[in-house]
């Protein structure tokens, strides 16, 4: 068992920890898409137009409400056609094939982007009233409200739930092994079939997840704290 997971030819340790940097790439630049759609989504859905409000809910309760292998295979399937359908357009007639790496992170970062809005609308929304009001009396632009009383408390208060999304998203990345990129699950099923030890390598998958996992919850733990300092309770400690 412990020869399947060394490095080399005879063992499988390097395939499986570049399936694992594969997979941290994916989630990384999908969450951070998630964050910039979510951001946006909230604004929307918090200060835009009946239109935009309802654009946006049919956007998250969508990809809320389907699996999200499906929002994948819809993108896989879709994505190329899409773009050749606007290429031929421009007068473009040849074939386009949208990259695997592209559509893991567009897949799982429309998905993470839709749990974001709802995370930074209801962050936006228990902010109180009260500040923007005094923001407004002293003369502050919207871009000030925003930037110095809004955004600050925003992130506070979403940081928790963005803590999960990110969970998710790390995990989500397995879905995207049906496309056939060599993220971790992808390697650990390539190992499992060539090597006919299916229990040693969903094992191995399993510990590189739970340390991957183990790790960004104590770094989004130690966040809050930081962000809490400020924060006191009404018994006047900080917040915990």
């Amino acid at each position: 068992m412990i020869e399947l997971l060394t490095y080399g030819d005879q063992g499988w340790g390097d395939e499986m920890l570049r399936g694992a940097g594969m997979t941290v790439a994916v989630a990384l630049l999908a969450y951070a898409f998630g964050i910039v759609v979510g951001m946006a989504g909230a604004a929307g859905k918090v200060g835009g137009g009946s239109v935009l409000r309802g654009v946006l809910d049919v956007y998250t309760t969508v990809v809320r409400g389907v699996p999200e292998l499906l929002v994948i295979y819809l993108l896989f399937f879709g994505l190329s056609s899409a773009v050749m359908k606007v290429a031929s357009v421009f007068g473009y007639t040849g074939y386009i094939e949208v990259d695997n790496f592209v559509i893991g992170v567009l897949a799982v970062g429309l998905i993470s982007g839709a749990y974001s809005t709802e995370v930074f609308r209801g962050a936006l929304q228990a902010i109180p009233n009260g500040q923007i009001e005094a923001g407004r009396a002293v003369g502050m632009t919207g871009w000030q409200i925003f930037h110095r009383i809004q955004l600050p408390q925003m992130l506070r208060l979403a940081l928790p739930g963005l803590g999960n999304i990110w969970q998710l998203t790390l995990k989500d990345t397995a879905l995207i092994s049906v496309t056939g990129l060599a993220e971790l699950m992808r390697m650990s099923r390539v190992a499992a079939g060539a090597t006919h030890q299916p229990f040693t390598f969903y094992l191995a998958a399993a510990a590189l997840y739970l340390v991957m996992t183990t790790f960004s919850q104590t770094a989004f733990q130690r966040a809050e704290r930081h962000f809490s300092r400020s924060v006191r309770t009404a018994s006047g400690q900080p917040a915990p």
